[in-house]
């Protein structure tokens, strides 16, 4: 990511772009540099053909990916890494349905993302043309917004808004489908700065007389907690909640989302709570009297059964999108507005800190009580938590983590230690396997140079699009996959010693490629650890490789994840071992 401000970035595409646009492929690349976009990240086609040749002058720069979900979850990453829309494009038809699951994901867990998607000319258009697809229906349900372009002249304020749309309030994914007789028609008007509609008025600050009712409950509370949701982080509110949390003591809790909003390793966090969160979280959760939740829309991973969450807590639920509130969890005060604004104003109206040293020491207690710790015997396979704590005892603090969906993503969550928002990048709400290693991809673009990027991955994720690692050799990305391999879908076998009688069906494999033997197929470095003698050499090796390399980690085929609390059950009994559940 450029080192330059974003202002600077703008003044100077407006210095170097020509004034006119001639087709409406120029009026989309055009809307694109009005809104400082450097990267974009996509598959070439017929039908998105035009846009792409608009880009052959330009400034921007396009990251071929292997398939168009990889192009998705790296422009996912990419936005959550640096604060800015990610972009991404495909051609019609099956260009755009690859998308699908990854607009999906940035849906689920509010990402901003840009999806440009190429379309059959429009005379065409409901006829069963080759490679026509309903790309506006059938992302209508999985985006905040999206456009069919129907006139050059106007296309590129169509892209224009979808980029605004996607980073102001919400943010979320937005699509506008190009059909080639449009990108390929005359355009005589350029397209100005990106605007959302006139209509679209996100709330910024809440009600001063809710804030004062809710500030004075917060200052009542005995045993207060602050809940800070991934809204915390796409607000840039980390700051905000940092200085209110120490200035009043108040002990915090994330959701997975907002992982690295409240430095880990400080003594007021809790960490992160939920299914496979402490266990000092989620007994705070069951045992507060009054909860401030900043930006989380309370999903079922987090709360469990509803009616156990918070039973005996009042609650203070600040969040942008009023479809949250009271959605899933009552809001005893709702508070509409941005979470750094809401911050400032409850930070400004607190008549007192809260007296809470009782509870400040229970919720010491409680990490004594439940370390995140686990057995290591010498001679046992390599633990998946020994792994990733040595990768963060070799990395530092800015790191960037990726990871997919399964076991590794847990154990990547609770064994690294994070003290900085979004280094931690993952599929939370979809859940989507094969997230990490896109991601790692569309991260390093992201990110400073000088920065690492690890992805965790498990082997069942991994397969699922281990071909984006041409990418990264293709592009020369400094970046270190660590599979943790024990040949299986590992949660999915979890939950079935757990709740099926330990049935494996389609949940372990008989045989797994040799993923460091693929990886040097691939052009990148692959290394493999069986052993924990191997582990300290390798994990230095790997991370020194300047260029893309796989870790293929023998892990102990029969470890679980937890804590673990059972789907719907209550928070305050969370499970330590299978024979709890």
């Amino acid at each position: 990511m450029s080192g330059e401000p974003k202002e600077a970035r703008a003044d100077a595409d407006t210095e170097t772009a020509p004034t006119e646009v001639e087709t409406g492929a120029d009026a989309v690349v055009r809307a694109l540099e009005n809104a400082g976009v450097e990267h974009l990240f996509g598959v070439q086609g017929g039908a998105i053909m035009p846009v792409y040749d608009a880009l052959y002058d330009g400034a921007m720069s396009h990251v071929t990916m292997a398939h168009e979900q990889g192009a998705a979850h790296a422009a996912d990453a990419y936005g959550v890494v640096s604060g800015e829309p990610g972009v991404c494009m495909a051609t019609s038809g099956p260009g755009a349905t690859n998308l699908v699951t990854g607009l999906a994901d940035a849906n689920m867990d509010s990402d901003p993302v840009v999806a440009l998607t190429g379309q059959v000319p429009t005379d065409f258009v409901g006829s069963d043309a080759f490679q026509e697809t309903d790309t506006v229906g059938v992302t209508g349900p999985i985006t905040k917004a999206n456009f069919f372009a129907d006139d050059a002249d106007a296309v590129g304020g169509d892209v224009g808004t979808a980029v605004a749309l996607a980073e102001a309030g919400r943010q979320g994914p937005t699509l506008v489908d190009l059909p080639k007789d449009v990108t390929n028609g005359a355009a005589a008007e350029a397209p100005g700065e990106p605007q959302t509609p006139s209509t679209y008025r996100p709330p910024e600050t809440a009600d001063p007389e809710a804030v004062a009712e809710a500030t004075d409950v917060l200052a009542a509370a005995d045993r207060p907690v602050i809940l800070a949701g991934g809204g915390v982080v796409k607000a840039e509110a980390c700051e905000e909640l940092r200085s209110f949390a120490t200035d009043h003591e108040i002990p915090v809790i994330t959701t997975m989302p907002a992982i690295g909003a409240f430095p880990e390793d400080h003594e007021l966090s809790l960490e992160w709570a939920g299914m496979h969160g402490t266990g000092y979280a989620n007994m705070a959760i069951t045992m507060t009297d009054c909860m401030l939740a900043v930006g989380t829309r309370f999903d079922d991973r987090l709360t469990g059964g509803v009616e156990t969450f918070a039973p005996d807590a009042e609650i203070i639920h600040v969040d942008i999108d009023p479809a949250e509130i009271s959605k899933n969890v009552e809001a005893d005060y709702p508070l509409l507005g941005d979470a750094a604004a809401v911050f400032e104003q409850i930070a400004a109206a607190m008549p007192r800190s809260p007296s809470a040293d009782a509870w400040r020491e229970q919720c010491r207690a409680w990490k004594e009580e439940y370390p995140m710790d686990y057995a290591a015997p010498e001679d046992d396979p390599v633990k998946p938590q020994y792994v990733v704590e040595a990768f963060d005892d070799a990395t530092p603090d800015d790191t960037v983590v990726t990871s997919g969906v399964g076991q590794h993503q847990m154990w990547a969550s609770q064994y690294w230690t994070f003290t900085e928002p979004r280094t931690w990048v993952s599929s939370h709400g979809l859940g989507t396997m094969g997230y990490g290693l896109p991601a790692a991809i569309g991260a390093r673009i992201a990110a400073d140079d000088d920065r690492s990027v690890v992805c965790f991955d498990g082997d069942g994720s991994f397969l699922m699009t281990c071909q984006e690692l041409s990418v990264a050799v293709r592009e020369d990305l400094d970046l270190t996959v660590v599979v943790l391999n024990n040949a299986a879908v590992g949660m999915v076998r979890q939950w079935q010693d757990a709740f099926f009688e330990e049935r494996h069906v389609a949940s372990e494999y008989p045989w797994v490629p040799e993923f460091d033997t693929l990886a040097e197929a691939f052009g990148a470095r692959g290394f493999r650890i069986e052993s924990y003698e191997e582990v300290e050499s390798v994990v230095a090796e790997a991370l020194a490789y300047d260029g893309p390399s796989v870790v293929d980690v023998h892990i102990d085929p029969e470890e679980n994840v937890y804590p673990m609390v059972p789907s719907g059950g209550d928070n305050g009994r969370f499970a330590l071992s299978e024979d709890q559940l």
